[in-house]
């Protein structure tokens, strides 16, 4: 079984740079196939996807945040990283890592095999 666990700040301030980890073990992100996405949950609101990277390192991003939006990974470490610029309050969310096989249905929360937690990110001045 895959397991992921998340590792944000908890609080930041706005304009700030919201950097987010996500741990993986029980596989290697670059196994063939596999995709890691970052989902958002805002107080009161549904799931959003923010974007993914492939096995091999490709990037997706959702259009609405590409522009603020940047997913890295570090092999040595089997963590996946996201990074998210110029937080405001309406950033303020809990935050999940995520992975499943292959891209179909990547924006998709439901598709996804398995899941982290979550970690709470609050952006207050």
């Amino acid at each position: 079984q895959v397991q992921l666990q998340e590792m944000g700040p908890g609080l930041m301030k706005p304009s700030q740079t919201l950097s987010l980890t996500c741990t993986v073990n029980g596989v290697s992100i670059t196994s063939y196939y596999y995709y890691w996405s970052w989902f958002r949950q805002p107080p009161g609101k549904g799931l959003e996807w923010m974007g993914a990277i492939s096995y091999g390192g490709l990037t997706y991003y959702s259009p609405s945040l590409k522009s603020r939006t940047s997913i890295s990974r570090d092999t040595s470490k089997n963590q996946f990283t996201l990074q998210l610029l110029s937080v405001t309050p309406e950033d303020t969310a809990v935050y999940y890592c995520a992975t499943k096989k292959a891209p179909r249905g990547i924006s998709s929360w439901y598709s996804y095999d398995d899941r982290g937690q979550g970690t709470q990110v609050t952006v207050s001045s």
